[in-house]
């Protein structure tokens, strides 16, 4: 029974981390999709559409070429955040559980027995008082 115990708190702790990595993974994706490259495209878009503009061309041309500008940097943008992240996951996850241990200076394993035997502990002196 303990060692059903030890193992659901083992998987409880290790799903909160990974939550935790993927909400920094996916914050770290969402502002690296928006590069350089990026911003120099809607630069190039929005000088053709200006120059478009000034030339007499009319809006039913312009708006379509700015339309799939727009698109494209969008696209761009969400593929590359889909990329990024699961590196940035991965890398989170890593230093997440690294942390954990680091901080006290044990394997997950043991910090999460060390609490269900602290939890235990605890009841039992408040049964007893």
């Amino acid at each position: 029974m303990a060692q059903a115990e030890k193992s659901s708190q083992v998987i409880q702790v290790m799903d909160e981390i990974k939550q935790q990595a993927a909400k920094r993974a996916a914050a770290r994706a969402r502002i690296a999709r928006w590069d350089l490259d990026v911003a120099v495209f809607l630069f190039v878009v929005l000088i053709l559409v200006i120059i478009l503009l000034f030339q007499g061309i009319g809006i039913e041309v312009v708006a379509p070429v700015a339309i799939f500008g727009l698109s494209v940097v969008w696209l761009i943008g969400w593929r590359r955040g889909r990329q990024l992240y699961q590196g940035f996951y991965n890398e989170e996850l890593a230093k997440l559980k690294q942390e954990l241990e680091e901080k006290h200076k044990k394997p997950i394993e043991e910090l999460i027995e060390e609490t269900i035997e602290e939890k235990v502990q605890k009841a039992l002196r408040e049964r007893w008082h």
